[in-house]
């Protein structure tokens, strides 16, 4: 099922363009990467497509529902989100825990099942042996994980992420790939994630879209070209 459509999109900061005819698209069930130079507006591509930032001209297609008919739930993690300072009070486990609230009201107690998708969520980006600890005290690295973790628990259709592995050493980052990787494919999760190391996720993402400059325009404007993991390539 089509989660996403982007058609036709340009972006511009004042009149300076970035972007120009981006198409693109994201379904159930696969993860895509997003890569491209510094400074070649991937986080304003992803802004774009969320209507954080308006585009000059195209078309944004967001699917209301998900592969099962309800509603579609989608979790946005933008670059280095993680901000708590150390008089933050809750610690990670709590933290965590309230990202399973919203999914069927504040006042609904959790479950042995919410219990254990809380337990994997914060297993998969390896803060289970902190989860007693305060925000507050976490090191940076930590508390980007412990956001991740808490996306995680709230278990959104469409996850949208911004470099999310900054901060995580080797096998945390390869045990968070497995866990998108398994999400789309097991789940019918929609995983879109910009990433400055495409070799290193390769392995577990199903297409990449890759920015590259318009060589015939005078400033710095991007448009798309993907391939999938298999290195069939077409431009859109």
């Amino acid at each position: 099922m089509r989660y996403i459509t982007v058609e036709d999109l340009t972006f511009q900061y004042d009149s300076e363009p970035v972007l120009e005819g981006i198409n693109y698209y994201v379904d159930s069930g696969e993860f895509v990467t997003l890569t491209g130079e510094n400074g070649a507006a991937k986080s304003t591509l992803i802004k774009a497509t969320l209507g954080i930032l308006t585009p000059k001209v195209g078309k944004v297609t967001m699917s209301k529902t998900n592969k099962d008919g309800k509603k579609l739930r989608l979790a946005y993690l933008p670059q280095q989100i993680a901000s708590f300072n150390a008089g933050f009070p809750s610690t990670v486990y709590e933290f965590v825990k309230s990202g399973r609230y919203p999914r069927n009201g504040w006042f609904r107690r959790l479950d042995k099942h919410d219990e254990e998708h809380i337990k994997v969520s914060l297993e998969a980006v390896g803060m289970w042996e902190n989860r007693h600890k305060r925000i507050g005290s976490l090191s940076g690295g930590q508390k980007q994980r412990a956001v991740i973790a808490r996306m995680f628990a709230s278990d959104p259709d469409i996850f949208v992420l911004d470099e999310p592995t900054t901060g995580m050493d080797a096998g945390t980052t390869k045990t968070f790939y497995e866990l998108m990787h398994h999400s789309a494919h097991k789940h019918g999760k929609s995983v879109l994630m910009i990433t400055h190391d495409p070799d290193e996720v390769k392995d577990y993402a199903d297409r990449n879209i890759h920015l590259v400059r318009n060589q015939d325009l005078p400033w710095r404007c991007f448009n798309v070209h993907e391939n999938d993991q298999k290195g069939d390539n077409h431009v859109h």
